[in-house]
């Protein structure tokens, strides 16, 4: 029986997925599935670098901007939504296009993953949040690295929340996320993906990000970050994303506007190496130049897929 084709589009922040995608959507009869795990949330366009209607083209996107700031949204509805999404896509008789940077959301999609619904422990997490506040949030990792020490290669020791994440994931269940995800992937993938990855060279892509920091900080992600915070209460996730948490350092006074500038770009600049060390360990991805044409780069695309273009 022949799956449905389902491609998908990954790479690090400000390689230009983006734009990439939504070519190949125009001449594909495709439409784009968001792979992001900040671009799901309301009322954050500029810091998400979330693609405007006129970027759209018209091409229909999916899970963007329809989760509160002050909501939890787990890998589990992620995969959820997002089967949802390629159903709809395919029943329309279109190709669907999987674009975006979150590794964890490619991974549960792309290998039929099943991450469990964990009911949140609110004591443990505050247990948790304590000791990262009063001992340091190195003691945590240290013990996230004794329970999972694979699932720690792929985070940053600075990542408190996917660092509470093993913990929680090992209390609840008895099994760390390794083990859960070996165990899953036994399954069969309901879609026939074709997996490709933009890469370029490391001087061109930081020079990208830096210039991107430098556009969000004129389009206003300042004045984002307030209005958000003065809109909601509390944030379980949203606001521990790249310029989002460096930012509300800055209206807190604790950093100068420079100083908050230089950690965003350095911050993102990390992150979008661990991306790339994320999606290489896949060895079926086809690697694609970023700096390379569009047009050659979606050629490549339709024939590596085998899509047939009428």
């Amino acid at each position: 029986m022949n799956k449905p084709k389902v491609i998908v589009i990954c790479g690090p922040t400000a390689s230009g997925k983006t734009a990439l995608s939504i070519e190949l959507a125009k001449q594909i009869n495709g439409e784009i599935v968001s792979c992001d795990s900040m671009q799901i949330y309301k009322e954050m366009d500029i810091g998400t670098a979330k693609p405007t209607e006129e970027e759209k083209e018209g091409i229909k996107h999916y899970l963007l901007d329809f989760v509160p700031p002050n909501e939890r949204y787990s890998v589990a509805e992620f995969k959820k939504d997002a089967e949802n999404a390629i159903e709809g896509i395919l029943k329309n008789g279109k190709v669907p296009i999987v674009v975006g940077g979150t590794g964890l959301y490619a991974d549960c999609l792309i290998y039929g993953i099943e991450y469990p619904n964990i009911e949140l422990d609110e004591k443990y997490r505050k247990e948790l949040e304590q000791i990262a506040e009063e001992e340091g949030l190195e003691k945590l990792y240290k013990q996230a690295q004794e329970i999972d020490f694979e699932a720690t290669k792929k985070i940053s020791p600075n990542d408190k929340k996917r660092i509470i994440r093993i913990l929680e994931i090992y209390k609840a269940t008895g099994k760390n996320k390794t083990e859960q995800e070996i165990e899953s992937r036994k399954n069969e993938p309901k879609y026939d993906f074709t997996v490709f990855a933009i890469n370029m060279e490391r001087e061109i892509l930081y020079d990208r990000i830096n210039k991107r920091v430098d556009i969000m900080i004129e389009k206003g992600l300042i004045e984002e970050v307030k209005s958000v915070t003065q809109n909601y209460s509390e944030f379980p996730t949203a606001m521990q994303g790249l310029g989002y948490k460096e930012v509300v350092e800055y209206l807190e006074g604790k950093v100068t506007k420079e100083e908050m500038i230089e950690k965003i770009k350095m911050e993102t600049r990390r992150y979008a190496k661990r991306q790339l060390t994320w999606f290489r360990k896949n060895k079926e991805t086809i690697w694609i130049d970023g700096t390379e044409d569009k047009q050659k780069n979606i050629k490549i695309i339709i024939e590596k897929a085998n899509l047939d273009i009428i």
